[in-house]
């Protein structure tokens, strides 16, 4: 693939209640095409209190359901004050 194209699916839930939700993502060709599929796990606690530094793993499958990437991130702080706990995948 010389281009993706990233979709986030909009949960009904998330978008009525103002909560975060599990993310998933469609990920197509330059066609419009889904090629991948990606699904962000975590806790709601991680979610909804740690929401921008929060600690997920993304599972990223072809069409046929075949896990073909794992992302993970570990919660690590965000702060000037530990520059060493930036985040990172």
């Amino acid at each position: 693939l010389d281009r993706i194209i990233i979709h986030q699916q909009v949960e009904l839930l998330e978008a009525i209640l103002g909560t975060e939700t599990s993310s998933k993502y469609e990920i197509k060709n330059h066609l419009g095409q889904r090629v991948y599929f990606a699904v962000e796990e975590n806790d709601c606690f991680d979610r909804n209190l740690c929401s921008p530094i929060r600690s997920f793993t993304i599972r990223i499958a072809d069409n046929t359901g075949r896990e073909v990437i794992t992302v993970n991130r570990p919660l690590r702080c965000n702060s000037c004050w530990f520059p060493c706990f930036l985040q990172e995948v």
